[in-house]
């Protein structure tokens, strides 16, 4: 990797792991520079502005982690029903790229950035709706497998995990003995087993 592409890494991964804990809005430009130890010079010459370096965080560090994670559940060989549990556990899980503290860092950029700034609504819409795919693509399967119902509408379902999903992460910040994550686990194990 060159030395250029190497610094740009860089600065995406430290300025994501910044923002991952304090939020977009509330971490500087200065707050970058001293965690990358880079200048503004090379700071500005990756990226115009803070939105273009936050947009290319989505896409080049958030995105491929996040949907790398899902696919890997998705390969594994297991039902479609159970491979949605597992995908939702997983995501609630703390790993490297995931805190419960922090909750989700695709669903923090979206309540932060999607009402105020068009960019950032377009590249979050495009990580969301692969998402939703590769979960439909699943509940697609698991209808021809026999291992979901037939008349069960598969963009719905997949709104559905999605939508519960982000609530949960979000409500389990609050909840340090991570009950509600328990709470919720067990009704949506319930309503997958509803969708056979």
């Amino acid at each position: 990797m060159k030395k250029a592409e190497a610094t740009r890494l860089t600065i995406l991964k430290k300025a994501y792991e910044l923002i991952y804990i304090n939020g977009y809005q509330t971490t500087s430009i200065d707050d970058i520079l001293a965690t990358t130890k880079v200048t503004k010079g090379a700071l500005y010459y990756h990226f115009k502005n803070k939105d273009e370096m936050g947009v290319a965080i989505i896409r080049e560090i958030i995105k491929p982690k996040f949907l790398a994670q899902i696919t890997r559940i998705f390969s594994l060989e297991t039902n479609s029903v159970e491979a949605l549990y597992i995908m939702v556990t997983m995501l609630l899980s703390d790993n490297e790229f995931m805190k419960f503290e922090q909750g989700c860092p695709l669903s923090n950029f979206i309540q932060e950035m999607a009402p105020k700034n068009i960019v950032f609504t377009e590249v979050l819409t495009e990580v969301t709706d692969e998402w939703q795919k590769i979960m439909v693509s699943n509940i697609e399967a698991g209808k021809k497998e026999g291992f979901i119902n037939a008349d069960v509408q598969s963009k719905s379902v997949a709104l559905f995990i999605i939508s519960s999903y982000w609530g949960i992460r979000n409500f389990g910040r609050m909840d340090s003995e991570r009950n509600v994550y328990r709470t919720y686990l067990n009704e949506l194990k319930n309503y997958l087993n509803s969708l056979k």
